[in-house]
């Protein structure tokens, strides 16, 4: 009888994709008289995951569960600025400036899953209209930097041990946080049922309103952790931090993660080297220099061929069902 051989998972796939990409990145920085792996482009890499990290770990969550945060760009500016005005340069107001950016960032993550849950909004249309409220309140109180991070602090945003960035290291300790609220605990499992199906997971007795609430105030405390990354780094709130669309980016980390946009299928591991991916393309094109026009039409085109793989997959896996049960059918 003839043996198939495993497939690769979604998320395997990805990270030998990861490596791909570290290979033939190295080659093209080789070709153009550089070294990817200097200690100042390692350095540039792992940094540039953190803050996208952030903001792609809660944006996994909301995902799978068929929902959307626009809004998590603008929380993330907000965020920035309650750190900073809190702080205001006296390390002894860094506990209380953590837990009211938290504090502030869930509340805006449970706005917008009561919109989506409760009052049945698209979840685009409810993320971007907050995000827009967000953006308003922005421009109107603040026309510049504000508040002032005391340097205690803003070690968290350039302290590295070796060459790996602290602020590295916790967006993976958040990530494993992640996967193991996913994998875990009920709300993990709700979350997949809600995104496989919200009308059975209701018939199975789960509240479905709760596990969107749960899912969106979650995303909104990553993005409250993205404003304190750049709280740090900027040493100030930055309110004009939400014009570098940080969403659009965590939104393409977590597709080339391989989460389903549909929701129910994916997870932080794959976002987590969605996110690599990204950060090695960025230092890649940075360090060859490469006219920034045609750095994001390459990653566009990366991102593009990435989700049609993995949409032909989930296409040959659907259409090797009905053969089978066929013929199991016919067998007996």
């Amino acid at each position: 009888m003839k043996t198939l051989a495993p497939r690769l998972t979604t998320t395997a796939l990805i990270y030998l994709a990861l490596v791909g990409v570290l290979v033939l990145g190295a080659a093209a920085v080789a070709l153009d008289g550089g070294n990817l792996f200097a200690t100042a482009n390692l350095v540039d890499m792992l940094t540039r995951t953190s803050l996208t990290g952030f903001l792609a770990i809660g944006m996994t969550l909301v995902i799978l569960c068929r929902s959307l945060d626009l809004s998590v760009g603008y929380t993330a500016a907000l965020s920035s600025l309650v750190a900073a005005t809190t702080m205001d340069g006296q390390a002894g107001n860094i506990p209380l400036a953590v837990a009211l950016v938290l504090l502030v960032s869930g509340l805006i993550g449970a706005a917008n899953g009561a919109i989506v849950a409760y009052l049945k909004v698209n979840p685009f249309i409810a993320t971007l209209g907050t995000g827009l409220i967000l953006k308003g309140y922005l421009d109107t109180e603040y026309k510049g930097p504000a508040g002032d991070v005391p340097a205690a602090f803003q070690q968290f945003g350039y302290t590295r041990i070796a060459f790996v960035p602290v602020s590295a290291l916790v967006m993976l300790a958040v990530a494993a946080a992640a996967i193991w609220f996913l994998r875990s605990t009920r709300t993990g499992h709700h979350i997949y049922a809600v995104g496989g199906d919200a009308d059975v997971a209701r018939m199975s007795g789960i509240r479905t309103n709760r596990v969107l609430l749960a899912a969106h105030v979650l995303c909104g405390m990553c993005a409250g952790l993205a404003g304190l990354l750049l709280a740090a780094r900027f040493g100030t709130g930055s309110a004009e931090a939400y014009t570098n669309l940080y969403e659009l980016d965590a939104i393409a980390a977590v597709v080339l993660g391989g989460t389903l946009l549909l929701g129910g299928k994916g997870g932080v591991a794959g976002t987590v080297a969605g996110v690599a991916i990204l950060a090695v393309l960025d230092t890649v094109f940075n360090v060859m220099q490469i006219d920034p026009f045609a750095k994001d039409v390459l990653r566009g085109a990366v991102i593009i061929t990435a989700v049609a793989l993995y949409a032909r997959r989930q296409l040959d896996r659907t259409a090797r069902r009905p053969r089978f049960a066929t013929a199991a059918r016919r067998s007996s």
